[in-house]
């Protein structure tokens, strides 16, 4: 029988004398509100305005003055494992997603990707007849899953979403970034005045406007994940100028000033210190005059990025106030985990550069000041700015001290909550989240979706607190774990332990905090009381075994080769024309010999543009022809690139480009083409494959790489494919490889 519901008319011999009938459609409940997901990336306690910070963001605080505001929210320490907490109600680990998605190592709490047994928050308010689009990062599909040709069950609109408009990865360049709409890459072309934030926007406004002009007054759900404030902290320039100045105070004054509005908002108790410098970072009168002017102009970048987001926001908001639709909107504004502590003592004007232990000086810096913030930077902050986002707390984004785990939650419902600008203090998490605006919206969880049966909602709902301040927790225990990192609140009491990379677990040390007398965990009571440490220590392996957290695994990017070593391939074809390939989806060509061979008909000898291209002007290769040469160009950084050089030749040839390793990363290229002698240069140090920040492309380039292939450069010749092979041996798991997958 046609259809997948029973057929409950009747049939007869014609249509005159039978019944018709048709399956309900389904409905959402009467007055349904509307649901607006905003998260922020990397984005401190303290950093919003209204959670004491000194960064103007007028946009954001409007929400919470018409809504509620949460002191004591916690998420997990990094962004993979928040999110899927957020879009589930599950633990992440229950649902597979226990680190950031590029780390899945084959253990069912760490798969990269959402669990089927966990319907997301596009499945279940699409059941109740929502329209449901996702904006921005997505984050939550592992390396097995990032390929063009599909399938695609791990993208947005394989989880339930109808449209999305984004980018995959844990990061991007908001200039010139790789994008992707619903399941296909597009072609970013760049323009004067771009950036991405403006843009997420732009089409965040273009889906809620063709939802309300189509959807015959059915609710709708936007998921709106900023790259903002994720290192690269890309800002156009006027931001940066309006807020100039503003922090050579330095990093102590700033901290002490931020622990001062949150004692007077409310959002910590009276009692609450601020925690010791974390180690590495300097007193800011220790720095050199130099030292201190890089590091504000850093935070300078970093507030005006925070600005600037704002203002997106606060673009969205009006739009929704100008077609009716804001007072029934639930909001939920977010972070992921807090500040990063990957800038280091000293912060970056290339962050990838940094990460990759490659020493920028203060003086370097200097001479390029200007350029922070500008398409011709990757910078990211110091730490001692971090601490300060993550005021009055110790530690940072990965770890589970309150420094990595706090994080700021408003949630504004104009029709429906009738508290205006109050703080909440009740201990909750994001897995708390989704069945709270479950409940607002008289939603509920399928116990089966899709013919698969689901795990129960592990998140409790958050709406009791909103009428009685003074309400207890309806969350007396949770656990957190992140690449082996540990901790347990149960009841006003934490335990925590930091660990070390490659040390026994067993010889973590755990400490102790009541976090009803101690909201900054600077008052260790381990050693007073043993016996709660190990009834506490006791519970979190219990927990562990209950929601998937086990094994037990601080590897990071070693996760990964594990999968490179099982299932890349070892030979790929790309041909002219074809869409770009995202740079999670380059082959690793770190540690290994490799080849380009490229079938070009270069016509009379007088052709331009791309061959093919990977990366972008921080990093990459690019293989093409400008001024009657053929050109092979090693893109080590913005300020160095090593070229070969060949006369063109004429009509149909095979092009060869060869590395052989000399060391560890470092090698040689060679240059070959019919009719010349084949060239050759040493390159004493490499990237890895991830030192890239942008994707691939054959036949044309989708962002600026070097100056004689401006975009798009499209080949005049003609390319039959381009085949890149790699010749011997697995990505090996040297520094620079761990450093390239620093993707949260």
């Amino acid at each position: 029988m046609a259809g997948d519901a029973q057929f409950q008319g009747r049939i007869g011999r014609t249509w005159k004398d039978s019944t018709p009938w048709w399956p309900p459609a389904p409905a959402a409940p009467a007055g349904a509100p509307n649901v607006v997901f905003i998260v922020l990336d990397d984005v401190g306690y303290s950093d919003i305005g209204c959670y004491g910070s000194e960064i103007r963001t007028p946009r954001m605080d409007a929400l919470a003055a018409n809504g509620v505001r949460y002191s004591n929210f916690h998420v997990t320490a990094m962004c993979s494992p928040t999110r899927a907490c957020l879009l589930t109600g599950r633990n992440a680990h229950s649902v597979g997603v226990g680190a950031i998605a590029e780390w899945a190592n084959g253990f069912p709490g760490y798969e990269g990707r959402i669990s089927r047994h966990a319907a997301t928050a596009a499945e279940i308010f699409g059941e109740h007849a929502y329209g449901t689009y996702a904006i921005g990062k997505w984050h939550l599909s592992n390396l097995a899953n990032y390929v063009n040709a599909g399938p695609h069950p791990d993208w947005p609109l394989g989880r339930g979403f109808s449209r999305w408009y984004g980018f995959l990865g844990g990061y991007v360049d908001h200039w010139n970034p790789d994008l992707h709409e619903d399941n296909h890459p597009i072609r970013h072309q760049p323009r004067p005045g771009y950036h991405l934030s403006e843009d997420l926007v732009d089409h965040a406004i273009a889906q809620v406007r063709d939802h309300v002009s189509s959807a015959r007054g059915r609710p709708f759900m936007t998921y709106l994940a900023f790259g903002a404030g994720h290192w690269p902290l890309h800002v156009p320039r006027a931001y940066i100028e309006r807020v100039q100045g503003r922090y050579d105070q330095g990093w102590d004054a700033i901290r002490e000033a931020r622990l001062a509005k949150q004692k007077a908002m409310g959002l910590v108790p009276q009692a609450a210190q601020l925690a010791p410098r974390n180690p590495g970072v300097q007193a800011w009168e220790e720095l050199t005059a130099p030292e201190r002017q890089v590091a504000a102009r850093l935070q300078e970048a970093y507030a005006a990025f925070m600005e600037h987001t704002d203002d997106q926001i606060g673009r969205l908001a009006d739009y929704l106030s100008s077609i009716g639709e804001y007072e029934n909107t639930i909001f939920v504004l977010l972070s992921d985990n807090g500040a990063s502590g990957e800038g280091g003592p000293t912060g970056a004007l290339n962050i990838r550069k940094h990460l990759q232990t490659e020493t920028e000086t203060t003086g370097y810096v200097l001479q390029n000041l200007d350029l922070i913030g500008g398409e011709h930077s990757f910078p990211h902050y110091p730490q001692g700015w971090a601490q300060v986002s993550n005021t009055p707390l110790k530690w940072y984004k990965k770890n589970t001290h309150g420094g990595g785990i706090r994080a700021p939650l408003i949630i504004s419902w104009p029709k429906g909550i009738a508290q205006r600008g109050e703080v909440r203090t009740q201990y909750h998490h994001v897995i708390d989240v989704l069945p709270t605006v479950m409940e607002l919206a008289g939603v509920s969880a399928p116990s089966e979706y899709r013919g698969v049966r689901q795990l129960p909602i592990h998140g409790t709902s958050m709406a009791y607190t909103f009428a009685d301040a003074a309400a207890p927790s309806r969350r007396p225990v949770q656990h957190f774990e992140m690449v082996g990192d540990r901790a347990l609140y149960r009841e006003g009491w934490k335990i925590v332990a930091r660990h070390q990379k490659g040390v026994d677990f067993d010889a973590d040390r755990w400490e102790l905090y009541e976090m009803g007398q101690d909201y900054s965990e600077v008052n260790d009571l381990a050693a007073a009381q043993p016996e709660r440490v190990q009834s506490m220590v006791k519970l979190w392996w219990e927990e562990a075994e209950r929601f998937g957290v086990l094994p037990l695994d601080d590897r990071e990017s070693e996760r990964a080769l594990d999968w490179f070593r099982s299932s890349a391939p070892s030979r790929y074809r790309y041909l002219p024309g074809m869409a770009r390939a995202d740079r999670l989806m380059i082959p690793a060509i770190n540690g290994r010999n490799y080849r380009v061979l490229a079938d070009v008909d270069f016509g009379a000898g007088a052709a331009q543009g791309a061959i093919l291209a990977f990366g972008n002007r921080f990093a990459g290769i690019a293989l093409y022809c400008s001024g009657g040469e053929l050109v092979f160009d090693y893109i080590y950084s913005e300020a160095k690139t090593l070229s070969l050089r060949l006369p063109q030749p004429a009509g149909r040839q095979q092009v060869r480009v060869l590395f052989e390793q000399a060391g560890e990363r470092k090698g040689r290229f060679t240059l070959e083409a019919a009719g010349s002698a084949p060239q050759a240069m040493d390159v004493p140090r490499t990237w890895t494959t991830y030192g890239v920040t942008a994707g691939l492309t054959c036949g044309y380039v989708n962002v600026p790489i070097v100056p004689a292939c401006p975009v798009p450069a499209a080949f005049s010749g003609s390319i039959g494919c381009v085949d890149l092979e790699l010749l011997d041996g697995a990505p090996r798991a040297d520094g620079g490889f761990a450093a390239m997958l620093q993707e949260e």
